[in-house]
């Protein structure tokens, strides 16, 4: 059974770190990276990639990267990372995206990857709310991507893809009006399954912390950025051990670009923005491609069952032997799940896919 922390004992836990906090780490954005010795070239920049920046109002810096194909694309995706990611992890995808003949953009989160930093380490990931990384997706899209301007009135298809929780700020862009074809949602995570305390007892505690302005400490016991911490592939994201090695080795050549665990006020901007999403779903009209691993240890399965049916417009594609990191799975899975991506970066109305999704709608599985 476990014990319950007096607030007096809590109040001296998080205050602790704040003897360091005059000695703060570099918050700037962070944009050209180095590219790690050794690395196949797969899992390099793609061919003409670019960096920019993108920030609205008041809020911090976001760092997002952009690729295109040869010849003339055949449309636009804007790829969302999940909670310590950076685009780097993502090249290979942008490669083979890009290959098929697709213009591939990638935002990162807020105080993640070269995004501008607001906590006191530049590897804890600290969020308030996660309403600023939503806000920067529709401004991205509306005036950095703009799908809907195109040269003689047409216009490619536009897909969103959000992995993890970026999965969870995708759905709740579209439900504030984010315009976009379809929706991939990508091991998306409405709950998470290794929380460092039984998730009702951390979410008082993380919104308490919040509230106290103490929310950019970590839950005790969890770590920042370690170079002998497990990749992916011990961390059982993935059964590819090169794949899963890839964004460790872009952590250790730049060290900016270094993740820990995430703050106590992450947490609890995390399950807000959840309950945000569950109150609003039947407002999403886009069709939603909802793909998921069958062996996921990062994210709870019920909640991605519960969200596709409550959505107007939602099939689901389960992969039995994947993890949570499809795209950076083995080639037995990671091929038809980019074949699933291409797909609905093809649809159109009345292509199959967009039939498919409006005749099943939330009675897909």
């Amino acid at each position: 059974m476990r014990r319950r922390l007096p607030v007096q004992t809590w109040a001296c836990l998080l205050a602790l770190p704040l003897v360091s906090c005059g000695d703060e780490a570099v918050r700037a954005p962070f944009a050209e990276s180095r590219t790690p010795p050794s690395l196949a070239v797969r899992f390099q920049p793609p061919p003409g990639w670019a960096w920019g920046y993108v920030r609205v109002g008041d809020e911090a810096v976001q760092r997002y990267g952009v690729s295109a194909p040869q010849g003339a694309p055949r449309g636009q995706l804007l790829i969302l990372p999940g909670y310590g990611e950076s685009a780097e992890g993502w090249f290979e995808t942008a490669r083979n995206l890009n290959d098929r003949g697709y213009t591939v953009w990638i935002l990162e989160r807020q105080g993640q990857g070269g995004s501008e930093r607001t906590g006191p380490w530049r590897d804890l990931g600290h969020a308030t709310s996660l309403s600023p990384d939503v806000t920067t997706v529709k401004a991205m899209v509306k005036a950095v991507i703009r799908p809907h301007s195109s040269p003689g009135g047409g216009r490619d298809p536009f897909v969103v893809l959000g992995h993890a929780d970026g999965g969870l700020v995708a759905l709740r862009a579209l439900e504030e009006g984010l315009q976009a074809d379809t929706a991939i949602l990508s091991s998306p995570n409405f709950d998470i399954a290794d929380l460092p305390r039984a998730k009702g007892e951390l979410i008082r505690i993380a919104r308490w912390a919040r509230s106290l302005k103490l929310g950019f400490v970590r839950y005790p016991g969890q770590a920042g950025w370690k170079r002998e911490g497990p990749d992916a592939f011990d961390a059982r994201l993935t059964h590819d051990r090169a794949r899963g090695g890839v964004q460790p080795a872009w952590e250790l050549a730049n060290p900016d670009l270094r993740m820990g665990a995430p703050s106590l006020a992450w947490y609890a901007a995390f399950y807000d923005a959840v309950d945000a999403v569950g109150r609003d779903l039947k407002r999403v009209q886009t069709p939603v491609v909802m793909l998921d691993p069958g062996e996921d240890v990062r994210a709870l399965d019920a909640p991605r069952r519960t969200v596709c049916a409550a959505l107007p417009h939602c099939i689901e594609t389960r992969y039995p032997k994947a993890r949570h990191a499809l795209h950076l799975e083995t080639d037995s899975v990671r091929a038809p799940w980019l074949d699933a991506v291409d797909d609905a970066l093809r649809a159109r109305p009345g292509l199959p896919i967009a039939q498919a999704l409006n005749d099943k709608g939330s009675s897909a599985f």
